[in-house]
């Protein structure tokens, strides 16, 4: 019994790994500059489909046809360039991990640094006004209150 139980185990775990190994695509290539730029424009490209996730992790049938479309640009001799702009009218600026500086992006891009530029001057405000409620003078009667609570101390 616990033969056949190993068995089944090893057996398991055998289908597991050519199901695994099935998914791995190997792609040639001839110049190993041209497939940096093919890791580089997949690992910058996000899937349609899955969460936050680039084509060249994701194991999603639109993944697999973007990275073939990538590949066969790649071998036209197409510029990284080219290639997103084909992509993005293909699938939509959603793909990209990085959008554009255009028009419509300006919020996206210029909102970080607004917020960083607001709260620089808003500390600078709240420094100079602690600043200024620290150095202020006594008034008349916390002066008095003053002088007598230090009488009050010597006296004892």
């Amino acid at each position: 019994m616990a033969v056949i139980r190993c068995l089944l185990v090893a057996l398991a775990l055998l289908t597991a790994g050519l199901a695994q190994g099935a998914a791995i695509e190997v792609r040639e290539f001839d110049d190993p500059v041209l497939e940096k730029r093919y890791e580089s424009l997949t690992a910058s490209m996000r899937c349609p489909t899955c969460q936050n996730q680039a084509i060249n992790d994701s194991d999603a049938p639109v993944s697999g046809d973007m990275r073939d479309r990538v590949y066969l640009l790649l071998q036209e001799g197409r510029s990284d360039m080219e290639i997103r702009d084909h992509m993005v009218q293909r699938f939509g600026d959603y793909i990209l991990y990085n959008p554009r500086f255009e028009g419509r992006t300006y919020l996206l891009w210029g909102l970080p640094a607004a917020l960083v530029v607001a709260g620089g001057i808003l500390v600078m405000l709240l420094v100079r006004t602690r600043r200024n409620a620290s150095v202020r003078a006594l008034s008349d009667e916390e002066r008095r209150r003053l002088e007598t609570l230090i009488n009050r101390g010597e006296g004892q």
